[in-house]
């Protein structure tokens, strides 16, 4: 026979759930605009942070693995998409109801204000690696970027999150770092209580670091491997981001470099040693021969390398702090990580090997 509770024992259960539903005063948050946000619900997917959220470039590199911390921890989220198949893989990421997707042009005001009107916070991730006959750089990083802020604030949106890049400066040769500039000046003109994020370049599971040295080593040996870049991992970046949305206002502009300076070298060094295959022997390509060989690919297909990005690769990263702890998260090293998104490159018989590291950088540069 199945025992059954007692009304004591049923006290204590009842107790015990209601438990699992109460918040304390660190769960409310008032935004600039005096409005409450209160969390309920039990904690995880299942939950609601009281956030909606719209990610503007949910569908990059970075975006991905921001809307998939935002629904894990109960924010309903706005992502706006231009093709159907390229937004997919973002319902899984949150509960039923949590993840609307909104179809959306960055040349249609209408458009945008329908995807921010609900939201106390907005996400800025768009971006271009290179021009295209529809969008250049300006178009994207600077008009495109103006046009969101404008709309975010004239739709009574309390927080504002434009993602730059560590590299931004109007001085820079290269057209990418300078409409990056632009973009951020537009963007506190627009919306002057703007949180401005500016991370280095980022790695991970479908970078265009790691996977793209692994593919095409020829073309990180300009400058004579000597650039040095500060990669950071994008799940580092994506939880920055992810703890904005618990400060009620954080105006200014934070620089997320990774915690190491690494030169081209270096890198290419740790591909080599981390799939087992011989360094390439091929050549370094003068400057001006690279750019003429990416104006020509780029006449045939957009994401082969641009010209822009050869300039790029003769850049080191700037030499500025890093703001981690103002956006409470330590950055892991290169390194940790570099296993999990090379080993796919090695071939069949060293596919299982395992993976010990030098004890000190400078000994991967003895290994054959």
């Amino acid at each position: 026979m199945l025992a059954v509770p007692t009304k004591c024992v049923r006290a204590q259960r009842v107790i015990s759930q209601q438990r699992k539903f109460q918040r304390a005063l660190h769960d409310l948050v008032t935004l600039p605009n005096n409005k409450p946000v209160i969390a309920h619900g039990p904690p995880g997917r299942s939950a609601s942070t009281g956030h909606v959220a719209t990610v503007f470039g949910c569908t990059g590199f970075l975006g991905r693995y921001l809307v998939a911390k935002l629904a894990k921890a109960g924010t309903q989220v706005i992502i706006p998409y231009r093709e159907e198949d390229e937004k997919r893989h973002l319902r899984v990421t949150g509960d039923l109801g949590q993840i609307v997707s909104m179809e959306w042009d960055l040349r249609n005001d209408d458009q945008i204000a329908e995807c921010v009107r609900h939201s106390d916070i907005v996400y800025n991730l768009v971006g271009r690696e290179y021009e295209t006959k529809n969008f250049n750089f300006d178009a994207v990083h600077a008009t495109g970027a103006q046009r969101i802020a404008n709309i975010a604030a004239q739709s009574g949106v309390a927080r504002f999150v434009h993602v730059s890049h560590l590299n931004a400066s109007h001085n820079s040769p290269s057209e990418f770092y300078r409409s990056k500039a632009r973009g951020d000046d537009l963007v506190q003109e627009a919306f002057p209580s703007a949180t401005i994020v500016r991370p280095a370049i980022m790695y991970g599971y479908e970078d265009r670091l790691l996977n793209n040295m692994a593919i095409w080593p020829i073309w990180w040996k300009l400058n004579h491997m000597q650039t040095k870049i500060r990669p950071v991992h994008v799940m580092d970046v994506a939880q920055a981001l992810t703890n904005l949305i618990s400060v009620p206002s954080q105006p200014g502009t934070f620089n997320l470099p990774g915690p190491s300076t690494l030169s081209f070298e270096y890198l290419l060094a740790l591909m080599s040693s981390v799939t087992y295959t011989p360094p390439s022997r091929a050549p370094v390509v003068p400057k001006a021969v690279a750019i003429a060989l990416a104006k020509a690919a780029q006449a045939v297909w957009w994401p082969a390398l641009s010209p822009d990005e050869v300039v790029r690769r003769y850049l080191d990263d700037a030499d500025v702090p890093g703001d981690w702890d103002k956006v409470g998260v330590v950055p892991d090293e290169i390194e940790q990580h570099a296993i999990t998104y090379l080993r796919r490159y090695r071939s069949a018989e060293n596919y299982a090997r395992p993976t010990v590291l030098p004890s000190s950088r400078d000994a991967l540069y003895e290994i054959p």
